[in-house]
């Protein structure tokens, strides 16, 4: 109805695009004034018109043709265009899309390719709760994206490469065994990681062990790998046991390690193109120009560094993926690496990189509250908060609702839901405070509202028998996704408002992917959770008259729909009772 209004338009003044019209038209604040506003007077100057006459002439012309635009009723206000829709052909519009393919997203990602870099935990290292930030975030993205049309190819650049694994050789040899790590795992490397960084405080040998440990790694040591390569399969056990508990998967878990043997090959190009630059032994490429210190390429021993292997990647990726985007989902205390590796590889002459390459950061999260119990007393692991938020929505759950069938998978549901929830509700970019009782609580902005108002609905829609096309519901040769009703039954008020905030999602997902903000479309399911509650307590359902009541199903299994797939969107499940 907006391009048909706004191709409309350009006829009344061909001067103009029907996309100056598109990001001209405004929602009214209040309903009274309008479905649609179109403020006239940025065309003053060229029609060396009065705001208010322009207005006058266009709202005449769409009152012309107002049946075939679905307009009820135009008022020219001030130098505003009123548009009032005709609300019974704009529900059917809205709930034809809410019940159709792709629930009226648009895919204009078809045919692209979109790296994700998120997750990316260090091997031998706990997965924390700063691991679990950039993996919802990035999980999220990769959803909005995929929606979108995107193919979209989700990369764990796992951090497993470095001078830390020398010192966990040293240490495993100092204070371990083979049978400890066996039997703790990466509490045991984490163990004597720790007491490794105590120890070298006394000993200055124990860093040139650990060097030389790590060079024999780089001169591919056979037993130096091997260990090496045991440490790794260790934390890649650990590492997957948070994932599928957050129902994450990847299609790269490809790491540092990786791309080491590509930066000689780097160096050499960097050579050819006058871009190296000798400081103090090792090799950087002088960013001054860029106000940003050196990017460092190689160190003194000829080793890679993180520079350069994450240059490596870029192009790595670039020849194998032909991306249109590369996103880095990483804490923002990276950002300034990021802006030298980004443009270490456009000076390469890789134009492309300006626009492809994207940095997405995101703030710190601390906790609130009693502190969760953590294996070192000072890290608070991943895994460890989804557990406890599972067990407390089972302890909800057998207070509520203690005869609920499934009661662990709901339980499951709804603690893991209202984790990502809670941390994607927030702008990225803030930092976010973790407290049980936001997370968990059943009113306001969290997940087990998001969940217990998608439960409602399909509990409305069970009780009256409402089933996909049968009586209730258009045909399945009917492609449109009509409904079998009368819409004029939702053109109420109430029933209109969650009809037109249902009709917002495209423009959530769209907005959320090109700002590479989750919380844009978690705030769009709060806002259709609160209108479809006003809704429920506003407009009796299953004891309307029968053609009423039909209307109003067909309006709740709309919103279930949506709320389902927009939290699919975020990374949570939606319980069908609770």
């Amino acid at each position: 109805m907006k391009n048909q209004i706004c191709n409309y338009l350009t006829t009344l003044l061909p001067e103009t695009t029907p996309e100056q019209f598109l990001s001209l038209l405004e929602t009214p604040p209040e309903a009274s004034m309008g479905d649609f506003a179109l403020p006239c007077f940025s065309f003053a100057k060229v029609l060396r018109k009065n705001p208010k006459l322009i207005a006058e002439e266009l709202a005449a012309g769409l009152t012309e043709q107002a049946d075939k635009l679905g307009i009820e009723k135009v008022e020219a206000v001030n130098g505003y265009c009123n548009i009032f829709l005709d609300r019974a052909a704009y529900v059917k519009q809205c709930l034809a899309t809410a019940n159709g393919e792709n629930h009226g997203v648009q895919q204009p990602g078809s045919g692209k390719t979109v790296c994700m870099d998120y997750s990316s935990p260090n091997i031998a290292k706990n997965f924390h709760v700063g691991h679990l930030r950039t993996t919802v975030i990035g999980n999220s993205l990769y959803k909005i994206y995929e929606k979108l049309g995107y193919n979209v190819v989700r990369i764990n650049h796992l951090g497993d490469w470095g001078t830390q694994f020398g010192k966990l050789i040293v240490a495993y040899k100092k204070w371990s065994s083979k049978e400890e790590i066996e039997e703790k795992g990466i509490e045991e490397l984490m163990r004597i990681y720790v007491k490794f960084n105590q120890e070298k405080e006394g000993d200055a040998s124990m860093m040139e062990e650990a060097r030389n440990w790590f060079v024999k790694m780089e001169q591919n040591d056979e037993e130096a790998l091997a260990i090496w390569n045991w440490f790794k399969d260790i934390s890649l056990v650990e590492f997957e046991r948070v994932y599928k508990l957050l129902g994450i998967s990847f299609d790269s878990y490809i790491g540092e390690s990786f791309y080491r043997e590509k930066v000689p090959a780097l160096v050499e190009e960097l050579k050819e193109k006058n871009l190296l630059t000798e400081s103090q032994g090792a090799n950087v490429i002088d960013l001054s120009a860029y106000d940003m210190p050196p990017c460092l390429i190689t160190k003194s021993d000829g080793g890679s560094i993180y520079h350069s292997r994450d240059i490596a990647a870029v192009l790595y990726r670039k020849q194998t993926y032909g991306f249109e985007k590369c996103l880095y989902v990483t804490g923002l205390e990276q950002s300034l690496h990021f802006k030298q590796v980004f443009t270490a590889v456009k000076l390469m002459g890789n134009d492309w990189a300006e626009d492809a390459l994207v940095h997405v950061p995101y703030g710190l999260v601390s906790m609130a509250g009693a502190k969760l119990s953590s294996r070192t007393g000072n890290i608070v692991y991943a895994e460890d908060i989804l557990k406890e938020a599972m067990e407390r929505a089972m302890t909800a759950i057998q207070a509520k609702n203690p005869d609920l069938q499934n009661k662990e998978e709901t339980a499951k549901q709804v603690g893991v839901g209202a984790v990502i929830f809670h941390d994607l509700f927030n702008q990225r970019i803030k930092n976010v405070e973790f407290n049980w009782e936001d997370v968990l609580s059943f009113e306001g902005a969290t997940g087990p509202y998001v969940q217990y108002t998608y439960a409602r609905a399909k509990s409305i829609l069970r009780k009256a028998g409402f089933k996909k096309n049968t009586g209730n519901k258009a045909d399945a040769s009917d492609t449109t996704g009509t409904y079998d009703i009368n819409y004029k039954h939702l053109t109420d008020e109430t029933s209109y408002a969650l009809v037109k905030t249902l009709s917002g999602y495209e423009a959530a997902v769209q907005g959320a992917a090109e700002c590479y903000e989750p919380s844009v479309v978690a705030r769009y399911i709060i806002s259709v959770a609160s209108a479809f509650n006003k809704f429920y307590h506003e407009c009796p359902i299953l004891n309307a008259s029968e053609e009423e009541k039909q209307a109003r199903l067909a309006l709740v299994d709309a919103v279930q729909k949506v709320l389902k797939d927009a939290c699919g969107l975020l990374g949570m499940e939606c319980p069908e009772k609770m």
